[in-house]
């Protein structure tokens, strides 16, 4: 089925209501952003487009940039969302390794990224001006016919080690994801608000999904991002609002809720994914924001859909093992079936420690163009996430790090994420990550870098480790610095981590 019948749908039954918003400012009701999706899509037939090909969305967060992206569904073209923060020449190999015909990009971009095309040798048209969206002369097309499992968005990974990847996701995967989200995130009437102040580019975007399909109103923040009073004051006005937040973004909203000096006003879920969110963290966020959390486990392999801890979950604390469940990132999805492995396949009993694994129809098609990433990640029909997990009697995951971020030292296992939540339990440290230096004795040893919020040495925290972990877990060395690199969606940049521990190793 081709997504945008969801679009037609709600424009029949209900044409009046709210769909588009900038700030408090309505911008299109459902029959209006029905008449615009089918005008892009009568704007790209004439401009030549074939159903399968693809689109590129080079823009900040904005009111056109959802029917620009359900236009080209209705026309049966692919979308290829791209992170507006990226450089040119980042772009223009997406745009070239995807195929794309059209780019869709913010005005200020436009003189760039025509050069960057043209110096990648990248033949594709620019467009940076949409009259067309209100051009009432333009036919109203029919939603072309696509297959279930015909691509119809490449979400292309962060590429924090390497050249990014095109993950292949069809009608199949998103309407999984958003029937997922409905079941255990956050049920939506319409009317319902999702804020979008993180990329819709990005994960968080798909959860504009579940609001086109039940009638509610997707509300881009007049910022075009994240600013977390702004975002607290449109859930005041609008109620009934849900957002997608990056841990970091959530400390920001616990910041910003503690300022005001009482918990916000409108909200319904605050959905955190993306990353760890560490125990001190969440329950300092309940305490000042108050029942409004619900945390997801995914991946663009598998979008927003491995696992969930829903809300009911989270304001348990009555149940004995409250703290424990909420350091984890919840129990499977209804659509996916979850498993932990060894290195050979094999699965692993319960509170083993092994690699994170996902076998479902929400799994993506595969990498765009390379069949051989594709087949190193999915194996058996498992897709192997590269997350080291471990599962309790209950199904409840809890994640441990990145396999890749795994530090070996002295033969014994130390997981990075084990250390920063020791760390983070100190009052003067606002943000830790840990990372393994090269080390001629013992193969690894750990080094924490610390962003403090007060007066505090390395004697102090390696104090404080030794209360809290195994003494041969504990950092080694301590770095401080005034903020840890970040990437477009506020994940810390281990790889660059890595970088700056290596260059202050060799100029110490």
């Amino acid at each position: 089925m081709n997504l945008a019948l969801w679009l037609q749908r709600s424009a029949k039954l209900h044409p009046e209501r709210p769909a588009i918003a900038l700030g408090t400012d309505v911008r299109a009701d459902y029959a209006n952003f029905a008449a615009q999706a089918a005008r892009t899509a009568a704007w790209l037939h004439a401009q030549g487009l074939a159903p399968g090909d693809r689109v590129v969305l080079f823009m900040h967060n904005r009111p056109e940039y959802l029917p620009l992206l359900w236009g080209t569904w209705w026309a049966g073209g692919v979308a290829v969302p791209v992170n507006a923060k990226l450089h040119a020449r980042e772009l223009a190999w997406i745009a070239g390794h995807s195929g794309a015909r059209w780019l869709f990009v913010d005005d200020d971009a436009a003189a760039e990224v025509r050069a960057a095309l043209r110096d990648a040798g990248v033949d594709a048209g620019v467009h940076q001006r949409f009259d067309f969206l209100h051009d009432t002369a333009l036919p109203q097309p029919g939603v072309a016919e696509r297959g279930d499992t015909d691509p119809a968005w490449l979400f292309y990974t962060s590429g924090t080690t390497g050249r990014p990847k095109g993950v292949t996701l069809a009608p199949r995967q998103l309407r999984g994801s958003t029937l997922a989200f409905l079941a255990a995130v956050q049920p939506v009437a319409p009317g319902d608000v999702m804020l979008h102040p993180a990329p819709l580019s990005h994960g968080g975007g798909l959860y504009h999904l579940p609001y086109v399909l039940q009638g509610g109103l997707n509300v881009v923040p007049a910022s075009g991002g994240f600013d977390a009073a702004e975002c607290l004051a449109l859930a005041a006005h609008w109620r009934r609002a849900s957002f997608f937040a990056a841990p970091t973004m959530v400390r920001r909203i616990v910041d910003a809720a503690k300022a005001g000096g009482s918990r916000p006003e409108g909200l319904a879920t605050i959905v955190y994914g993306g990353g760890p969110m560490y125990l001190a963290d969440i329950v300092d966020a309940l305490d000042a924001v108050g029942p409004h959390f619900a945390q997801i486990y995914g991946q663009g392999e598998c979008p927003m859909t491995i696992t969930v801890l829903p809300k009911h979950l989270i304001v348990d604390r009555e149940h004995p093992r409250w703290r424990e469940r909420l350091g984890s990132v919840g129990v499977a999805q209804s659509m996916v079936e979850l498993s932990v492995r060894d290195a050979g396949g094999r699965e692993l009993p319960v509170g083993e420690r092994g690699e994170v694994c996902v076998r479902s129809d929400v799994v993506m098609n595969g990498y765009w163009n390379d069949a051989e990433a594709t087949a190193r990640t999915i194996r058996d029909g498992w897709l192997y996430t590269g997350d080291v997990g471990r599962l309790d009697g209950d199904g409840f995951l809890t994640l441990l790090d990145r396999s890749k971020d795994l530090v070996v030292s002295g033969g014994s296992n130390i997981y990075p994420r084990e250390v920063e939540e020791a760390l983070l339990t100190h009052p003067a440290v606002a943000e830790a990550a840990v990372i393994g230096r090269p080390d001629a004795e013992w193969g690894e040893v750990v080094v924490a870098w610390v962003v403090a919020r007060g007066d505090v040495d390395s004697a102090a925290l390696d104090a404080h480790c030794l209360q809290h972990i195994a003494r041969f877990k504990r950092p080694r060395h301590y770095r401080f610095v005034a903020e840890l690199p970040k990437n477009h969606y506020g994940k810390v940049l281990k790889t660059t981590l890595r970088e700056w521990d290596a260059r202050v190793t060799q100029n110490p």
